[in-house]
């Protein structure tokens, strides 16, 4: 019995002390130089690395996550090649090609319009020095998916890679519907 009072009076004493007056108190600091750390902003200048930047460079080598390192050069050689080795993985279905005109409309729009005629904002305002192409000319149309894909991942004439931009299933979404709804638009 004696034992059971003695425990329920520390029981009893330890809830005062537990309760809090102030819920903004973080409690005791032991080592304050770890709760009060100096922070850098991304792009400032930082001596405790050895270049000085915050910002580092990803390591020679690395490939982020779910991408896939392309392999084809800027070249015309490279260009013949994507379009006799990469087929279109994605499945032409209403729900891809629904998909491929929003990138469409995101990412290509401005520069070959919205029928895809070449005539886009960017051109139609002056912006361009040249008419982007048509995409939905003969010639463009016969061209392999491959070659779209190259062209849209590394840029061609004053066009700039799109490669960090749209993620490749994307790219081929884009093509899907350039080739089976634009088209069939015009």
């Amino acid at each position: 019995m004696q034992n059971l009072v003695i425990s329920l009076i520390i029981v009893l004493s330890q809830i005062p002390i537990s309760c809090d007056t102030n819920r903004n108190s973080r409690g005791y600091e032991y080592f304050p130089d770890m709760v009060y750390s100096r922070a850098y902003e991304t792009y400032a200048p930082n001596p405790v690395l050895p270049n000085g930047m915050t910002a580092q460079p990803p390591v020679k080598g690395t490939i982020p996550v779910n991408m896939v390192p392309y392999q084809y050069p800027k070249t015309p050689e490279g260009l013949r090649l994507a379009g006799l080795e990469l087929i279109n993985p994605v499945e032409p279905n209403e729900e891809n090609i629904a998909r491929g005109k929003f990138e469409y409309n995101v990412f290509c729009a401005n520069c070959h319009g919205i029928d895809g005629r070449g005539d886009g904002n960017l051109y139609a305002n002056g912006k361009y020095p040249s008419e982007p192409p048509s995409l939905i000319t003969e010639d463009m149309l016969s061209r392999p998916d491959g070659e779209f894909f190259h062209i849209i991942t590394l840029g061609s004439a004053i066009m700039g890679p799109f490669a960090s931009l749209i993620r490749s299933e994307d790219k081929w979404k884009v093509i899907l519907y350039i080739k089976k709804d634009l088209s069939g638009k015009n």
